[in-house]
Formats: structure tokens, sequence, C-alpha cells
């Protein structure tokens, strides 16, 4: 091999077929070590879109989020929430290590709103993690969200329907959610790497407690609200 074609292999934004590509970009370690040990990089991709495919809401998605917000928002970093269907339980987020006065929740009036207010937020440098429960989800618009996410240098996170995974995604990280008794099953569907033939099963469990329960309680609201 040619030391030319070797220096260009070297280039972060290129992998092998075998192997995972190197990270670009910074990570943040997910808390799982047997993801981590399957993401590129060791951990979730910052200034990338992950897109959470999930058959339900509530399955423990946002524990599996939590060991890395948590992270992110004792850096400081603004957590901003675009249209989440449920008002988060402030005391569970507490106690699992989120700072409240850095999280932002916004309820937007229209899907349009939405997805706006979603880029704002990714693109602005100032939140470390942008969750979004966005309607109405199209190439065009994702692709938007994964481009501000890589001006924002953010972490960008969007949940859907697991009947989208056949669909094509601009996301640079893509995971379908299965529940089970103690935890997750987790589908890689995409990655800068080589494909994961096998799910992983993670347990969401506290030690010493049952099974996972979800973190939102309550009907949403119609106004956006500021919790603190």
């Amino acid at each position: 091999m040619s030391a030319a074609l070797e220096s260009v292999l070297q280039h972060p934004g290129i992998w092998r077929g075998k192997q995972l590509a190197q990270a670009s970009e910074e990570t943040l370690s997910t808390g799982f070590a047997e993801l981590d040990a399957e993401l590129p990089g060791g951990g979730w991709p910052r200034g990338t879109l992950t897109e959470i495919l999930l058959e339900r809401e509530g399955i423990g998605e946002l524990r599996l989020l939590l060991p890395a917000l948590a992270r992110v928002s004792g850096q400081s970093a603004w957590l901003a929430w675009v249209a989440p269907p449920h008002v988060p339980y402030a005391p569970a987020l507490a106690a699992s290590g989120i700072r409240l006065e850095r999280l932002l929740i916004a309820r937007p009036q229209s899907p349009a709103d939405a997805w706006w207010t979603a880029e704002q937020a990714l693109r602005s440098g100032a939140c470390g993690a942008v969750l979004n429960w966005l309607e109405m989800p199209d190439e065009k618009r994702m692709r938007r969200l994964q481009l501000g996410a890589e001006s924002g240098r953010s972490w960008g996170v969007l949940f859907r329907s697991a009947a989208a995974a056949q669909e094509r995604s601009p996301a640079g990280l893509r995971l379908r959610l299965e529940p089970r008794p103690d935890g997750l099953a987790v589908h890689i569907l995409k990655r800068r790497g080589n494909p994961l033939g096998r799910p992983l099963h993670l347990d969401l469990r506290p030690a010493g407690s049952g099974p996972a329960s979800t973190l939102s309680t309550g009907p949403a609201r119609k106004t956006a609200s500021h919790a603190s």
C-alpha cells in the first residue's frame, strides 16, 4: 500500500468495512460499557444527529440517555427538549444528576415551529444536547438537524417510530429499541463502521431495584415552559 493511500485511510471520516470508524468528533460515554464498545469513539457522538426508533413511548429510552445527559448537564451546558410528549418528572431527573436550572423545555405551537426550534437550538452552540420529539419528519428536515448539530457541535437526538426503520436517514447513528423485562434490546441500525448483526441487551434497572419505570408522568402542556 502506498504512503499516500495509507495517509488517506487515516482520515477520521474514512473507515474500512471490517472496522469501526475513528471518531472525528468528541463523544460522550453512554454509561453502558457494552454499548460504548460498539459505538465509534466509544460513546454518543457530538456534532451528529442520533436517531432513536421506538415501538412505543416510555420503554426506557430516557433511562438509556440519562447518564450522558447528566454528564452534559454537569459541564454547565444547556439541555434542550423540544416538543416532549409528556411533562418530564423533575424529581426523577434531579435524582439522576440533571441540573434542572440548565434544562430548557420548548413546546412550539406547530410542527414547523418545532423543527425550526430544534434546528436553532442545535446550531446555537449553547446546547450540549438537544432531544426532539418532532412530527412529520422527512429527509430534508432531518438533514437540517444533522447540519445544525455539526455547526453547533451539539448532540442531537430525534425520537421516531420504529416503523421508520426502513426509511433513509441522514442521521449519523440510528438505534432501534425493544423493551425487555430488565431493560432494552438495542439494535444498531447505522453507525460509522461495519454493521452489527446482533442486538445488545442493556439492564436499565438500578442496583437492587425492580424494573425500570418511565420518567414521564403527566399530560402534555399547551404552552411552552422552562423547568427550573
